[in-house]
């Protein structure tokens, strides 16, 4: 298996999982968070969205800089539209994925900066797997608000302590 299938492989795990667990996100929380320093429920879950697009960005670009860009979290005021914005999400980083050839494109060199600052320096192939665990981390910490809001939590790589039927 070539790095490109790999990944497909790994993205194709990661999505059914996700989806389950954005599926659980009620729009009438939307605007609950944890603690003052917290993102909103609803912002971590549109993160959690966006994220399986970021292959396309990191294929079609060499770096990212936070401090030139500018982003805007996908409006969404519902819980179909945030599953949409995750099926259109991994619908983008999937395609690119597929037309991507391995051996010249995943081992280029990719930068992730905050002006100077250098934060990350990794071949296109390890921020690619980056971003996968940076959905695994978000899921986590959405599966946490779900928890604190009682909403029993689907497993993810196993039972949770919500799931009977093990």
């Amino acid at each position: 298996m070539n790095l490109t299938q790999l990944l497909l492989k790994e993205m194709d795990q990661e999505i059914t999982t996700t989806r389950k667990m954005l599926a659980l996100v009620p729009a009438d929380k939307f605007d609950w968070k944890p603690h003052e320093k917290s993102m909103t429920m609803k912002n971590l879950a549109v993160h959690v969205a966006e994220i399986s697009g970021w292959p396309e960005h990191i294929i079609e670009h060499d770096k990212i800089d936070f401090a030139t860009m500018d982003y805007t979290p996908a409006p969404v005021n519902s819980n179909e539209e945030l599953l949409a914005l995750l099926e259109k999400s991994y619908t983008t980083g999937k395609g690119m994925l597929e037309k991507t050839n391995d051996d010249v494109v995943l081992n280029q060199h990719w930068k992730m900066c905050m002006g100077e600052t250098l934060l990350a320096d990794l071949t296109k192939y390890e921020a690619i797997r980056h971003s996968f665990a940076q959905t695994t981390h978000h899921r986590a910490q959405l599966g946490v608000y779900l928890r604190l809001n009682n909403i029993p939590i689907p497993g993810s790589y196993g039972p949770s302590a919500d799931d009977q039927s093990f």
